[in-house]
């Protein structure tokens, strides 16, 4: 049976190339996508929801987790002007795109990686990790992404996370809780949830 998951390393799904036009936080953009990866069509809707809600300096060093075709990670870099995004995924089809899409936008301060979750940035370090966890993967890997965003943040840095009611946002929240010292809300739009967890620094 083929593979087909956009969380597989090597979709082997025909291509079915297309390019998406849109606009994120007031910016335009240009995304080709193809078969095989997370949200095809058109940019998911939680996606967009994060994307317009997010909020850091401008200098911020940021990782997005599983980035697909690279819409959060791309809307980062333009947010970060100053400051760097690494992106990273699993699937190889989808880090391809990616890498096409920020040349495509003439989006330069970006580093794309093929990555198994966090295996490509072992040993460094952000001031924000962002992610649209792959929920279709189980409970297990999504949670597992949050326990290792934790090592990877800085203090006082910000893991953000877009995830539906229906498909755990309770129980990903209580998973969040008992890592980070503040947890918080940002906003929810049509069942889906933003929420930003801060790690504070335990020594004073």
């Amino acid at each position: 049976m083929p593979n087909q998951h956009y969380y597989s390393n090597r979709p082997e799904t025909g291509h079915d190339r297309r390019k998406l036009k849109t606009e994120l936080r007031g910016h335009p953009f240009t995304f080709i996508s193809d078969a095989g990866v997370f949200s095809k069509s058109g940019i998911d809707y939680g996606s967009k929801v994060m994307i317009e809600a997010l909020e850091f300096s401008a200098e911020a060093q940021v990782l997005d987790v599983g980035c697909g075709y690279g819409p959060i990670g791309l809307a980062a870099a333009v947010i970060a002007s100053a400051g760097h995004v690494t992106m990273v995924d699993v699937n190889s089809r989808a880090v391809e795109l990616a890498k096409e899409n920020a040349a495509l936008n003439g989006i330069s301060n970006v580093t794309i990686l093929e990555s198994d979750l966090f295996a490509a940035v072992k040993g460094k370090s952000f001031d924000i990790v962002l992610t649209n966890p792959p929920i279709r993967a189980g409970k297990e890997t999504v949670h597992t992404i949050f326990e290792e965003a934790y090592e990877h943040l800085r203090d006082q840095g910000e893991l953000w996370i877009v995830i539906q009611k229906k498909q755990g946002a309770p129980s990903a929240r209580a998973k969040l809780e008992s890592l980070f010292q503040e947890v918080e809300e940002v906003t929810k739009d049509k069942g889906y949830r933003i929420i930003r967890a801060r790690k504070i620094s335990s020594q004073s």
